[in-house]
């Protein structure tokens, strides 16, 4: 039965079958091959999806579509010139630094890139060229799902059950997200002495430093007030997604002044098509997943892998390298929502840290996101730059190489994802 639920969730896929309707297609292919009533699916179905915690997707993404239009890019980018200063390469840097702060208000890379793209790619092109432009503009969009809030986390630890607390998660990712920063700003320096790209931006000052920062207050509070609430045990992740969408139309009609109510009905369309593809997915997923569950494929491939090898070293660098497969060819959503419920409890068995595994599994499938030919960051980016993908992807190979030894380094020291969470009680 798992046989032919997966042979024809992948001819599905491979003839050009949308990812959700390649699931269904799957789950329905193994209730026939099971001979099992296939009344059972609509149930799984609605039970999948009707749950507390995944109200908080909507609500982040709305949040995030909301601070988007209350034009906080503009305070953000000019934060990010003013602690920046004149330096070479330094709209590539502000483009870096923006990105780490959009990633505080969205947490989706796409949302991010769609962003960036607009606002940044023609500025960088007039110093740097295209191909560097997009891929730094691309490698800052994958900032999003690492530092909270992160879409991308919440469906994890949705997928992976009680033994991940959202709040642990999202803490998870900000030293090293911080980390991926410095050596991302690091990384532009260099190409830029290398290439000898011009110097931009304005003179250090700290005045323009404060002045940029009271600007920029309460948009930069809203990560603390939201993340500082799901953390301490003041609400929840989805109360606090409700949060953040209240904070978004206070920031946007009253301190911005950009936002519009004629704004509300384009943002509000935009999440419930992002809302319907992912529930769709785990809608479907979690019919596949059942089936595979009562065939025991779990079990199997558990003690497979355990006859493979019994250092959780090894089983980490395996499942890295499996995603690496997967993130080329599926889209992130459906990978975690088909493979978290297999892999998240045979990590368990290894004894490996479930914070530490969560987001080993993030990571891996945010730098998908940056390699074909299902990258699809690279194909936003390249849609904003018309430019075709190979091209976009030989520029953008060097933050890609980064992404994966910083990915490696925190496989060896589970300290620098666990300091955070550990010091906060997860």
């Amino acid at each position: 039965m798992s046989l032919t639920v997966m042979l024809v969730f992948f001819g599905a896929a491979l003839a050009g079958v949308p990812l959700a309707w390649a699931l269904g297609f799957g789950a329905v292919a193994g209730v026939i091959e099971s001979g099992f009533d296939l009344a059972m699916l609509p149930t799984r179905m609605m039970n999948a999806v009707n749950a507390f915690p995944l109200m908080s997707i909507p609500f982040f993404v709305l949040a995030g579509e909301l601070m988007m239009r209350a034009g906080i890019m503009e305070r953000l980018i000019d934060l990010a010139n003013a602690a920046i200063g004149r330096v070479r390469g330094g709209l590539a840097h502000v483009t870096v630094l923006a990105g780490m702060g959009l990633s505080t208000v969205s947490g989706a890379a796409v949302a991010d890139a769609s962003a960036l793209g607009a606002t940044m790619l023609k500025p960088l092109e007039r110093h740097y060229g295209t191909g560097f432009s997009a891929a730094v503009i691309a490698a800052s969009a994958n900032l999003g799902p690492l530092i909270p809030p992160s879409g991308a986390m919440i469906v994890y630890a949705f997928m992976a059950g009680s033994s991940v607390s959202v709040g642990g998660l999202f803490l998870s990712g900000v030293v090293p997200g911080l980390i991926l920063v410095v050596l991302m700003l690091i990384l532009c320096s260099v190409i830029a002495r290398v290439r000898g790209l011009p110097v931009t931006g304005e003179a250090f000052s700290w005045r323009r430093i404060a002045y940029e920062l009271k600007r920029s207050f309460l948009v930069v509070m809203m990560p603390v007030v939201v993340i500082g609430g799901i953390v301490g045990g003041a609400f929840t992740a989805t109360e606090g997604s409700a949060v953040a969408v209240v904070y978004a139309l206070a920031v946007g009609f009253l301190v911005t002044r950009q936002l519009k109510l004629a704004d509300l009905p384009e943002a509000i369309g935009a999440t419930a098509i992002t809302t319907a593809v992912v529930g769709a997915m785990i809608a479907f997923a979690s019919a596949v997943t059942y089936m595979l569950t009562i065939d025991l494929f779990p079990q199997q491939l558990a003690s497979w892998l355990r006859a493979l090898t019994d250092s959780p070293l090894v089983f980490n660098l395996l499942v890295a390298v499996t995603l690496v497969v997967v993130g080329c060819v599926l889209e992130s959503n459906a990978a975690y929502i088909m493979l978290v419920p297999l892999l998240h409890p045979i990590a368990l068995a290894y004894g490996i840290d479930p914070l530490h595994f969560g987001f080993l599994f993030v990571f891996n499938l945010v730098i998908g996101m940056l390699t074909p030919p299902v990258g699809v960051v690279l194909f936003v980016v390249c849609g904003l730059a018309r430019m075709p993908v190979g091209e976009l992807a030989r520029h953008v190979w060097p933050f890609v190489a980064l992404m994966y030894a910083l990915l490696l380094i925190c496989m060896l020291v589970p300290e620098l994802v666990l300091f955070l969470p550990r010091a906060a009680g997860f």
